[in-house]
């Protein structure tokens, strides 16, 4: 098989992976012993985060969510949980950077691979309303560093 060279083809398989993230969160439930726990809603929609961290050194070394709302919120914190479960604060911070870029309709980031399968959200970018949405689980992680006790 090879892979989508049309717009329209990388469309639906984004909108599938998508929906796959949706059907299938990956890290979603509780995390025992957790350093850092933030509980995010989004007031226009009603979408709901609650993200659960641990960190060993400067690292998130596990890190879970839960909660309710659309597709592209939960599908976004299970593509987030998975692609910086392991990385640094400083790395993190950077993939934060690409990822609101990408959702603000910045071209280069949706090319980045270093985004993983975040990349399947570009098309959020059109829909203003909806970016808040894909940026809750972001949101919640970037409260979680910035609570996180020193050391």
């Amino acid at each position: 098989m090879s892979p989508p060279r049309t717009s329209a083809e990388i469309g639906a398989l984004y909108q599938e992976m998508i929906l796959d993230h949706y059907r299938r969160p990956r890290n979603k439930g509780n995390l025992d012993n957790a350093d850092a726990t933030v509980e995010m809603k989004n007031p226009l929609c009603g979408d709901e985060i609650s993200l659960q961290v641990a960190f060993e050194g400067d690292c998130v070394c596990d890190l879970r969510f839960s909660g309710r709302g659309c597709s592209i919120s939960q599908a976004s914190a299970s593509m987030m949980t998975q692609l910086v479960k392991g990385k640094s604060t400083e790395e993190i911070g950077l993939l934060r950077q690409q990822f609101r870029d990408l959702m603000l309709g910045n071209a280069p980031p949706a090319d980045d691979a270093r985004l993983g399968s975040l990349r399947a959200l570009s098309g959020v970018a059109r829909f203003p309303a909806r970016v808040k949405c894909a940026l809750l689980a972001w949101y919640a992680l970037e409260s979680a560093l910035a609570e996180r006790a020193p050391g």
